[in-house]
């Protein structure tokens, strides 16, 4: 039985996300009777996946990999974030049964890295999806002066770098990229996620200093965090921004904000 309150993520694969564990926390720390479930969606069955969600009850979906860009086509309105990033993590099923779409990835990425001083910095970013999309956007609020963005496609990397307004340059994972007034690396791929391969790229062209996050989570200490760790730089995990952008998007589900007071309890369910 789907509860009236009930939400969930859709993604191919989603066995490994970590939302349930979050959303379940918090609805049982308010006292919310609802649930938060996985739905293993194939690509071709997006369409109906969406159309479905209001018959289930559902008050809406995450969108996680490969989804973010194409669910985009079966919904009937995008915010403003959403339209700009070009890219939806978040689907609203509103009361007259109409999705809406938006993106807290934006959130997710930003608020670990709200105590980092970008500004006039050089921002590296690995990857050309809806991740990235959310950290170039994070960046630029935070004032970072440009970005360089690895991409196996250095051109559709640039066509990107170039949408978002922001400077920089685009470049291939094995070519020489700009290593001057680095302050932050951020792998927005899923490349060293559980059966991907590692994240090609030589951290040891950084300092020492530069801020390595990683968006993948599962496993939470992937190569390039191992890599990084060994250097001594400092690291942000994937859960820091899974959980930051799972709190924007429960209030748009559960309408109550999420109990952030418990974040500590929350990592150590997540880590046992």
């Amino acid at each position: 039985m789907i509860l009236p309150a009930s939400a969930g993520v859709v993604g191919w694969p989603v066995a490994h996300s970590k939302s349930p564990v979050i959303h379940r926390f918090w609805l049982e720390k308010l006292g919310i009777d609802g649930d938060y479930g996985r739905f293993p969606v194939h690509p071709e069955q997006l369409g109906s996946a969406m159309r479905a969600l209001p018959a289930l009850g559902l008050r809406g979906v995450n969108v996680t990999v490969p989804h973010k860009l194409a669910v985009i086509g079966y919904l009937d309105a995008i915010d403003t974030a959403a339209a700009t990033l070009g890219a939806v993590n978040t689907v609203t099923v509103l009361a007259d049964g109409k999705l809406r779409g938006t993106n807290t990835d934006v959130d997710g990425v930003f608020e670990p890295v709200r105590h980092l001083d970008l500004v006039g910095k050089n921002i590296v970013i690995a990857g050309t999806g809806g991740a990235a999309r959310a950290a170039m956007a994070a960046v630029k609020q935070a004032g970072a002066g440009s970005v360089t963005i690895l991409a196996r496609d250095a051109d559709k990397a640039g066509s990107l770098l170039a949408s978002a307004g922001l400077a920089g340059c685009a470049v291939s994972f094995d070519s020489d990229w700009p290593i001057e007034n680095v302050r932050l690396f951020f792998n927005a791929t899923s490349l060293g996620m559980v059966g991907q391969p590692a994240l090609p790229v030589d951290l040891g062209r950084l300092a020492n200093d530069v801020t390595v996050f990683d968006a993948v989570y599962a496993p939470l200490e992937t190569p390039l965090l191992a890599a990084a760790r060994a250097r001594g730089m400092p690291v942000i995990d994937g859960l820091m921004m899974l959980v930051g952008q799972a709190a924007a998007a429960f209030e748009l589900f559960f309408e109550a904000p999420a109990p952030r007071q418990h974040d500590a309890e929350l990592r150590t369910l997540l880590l046992g």
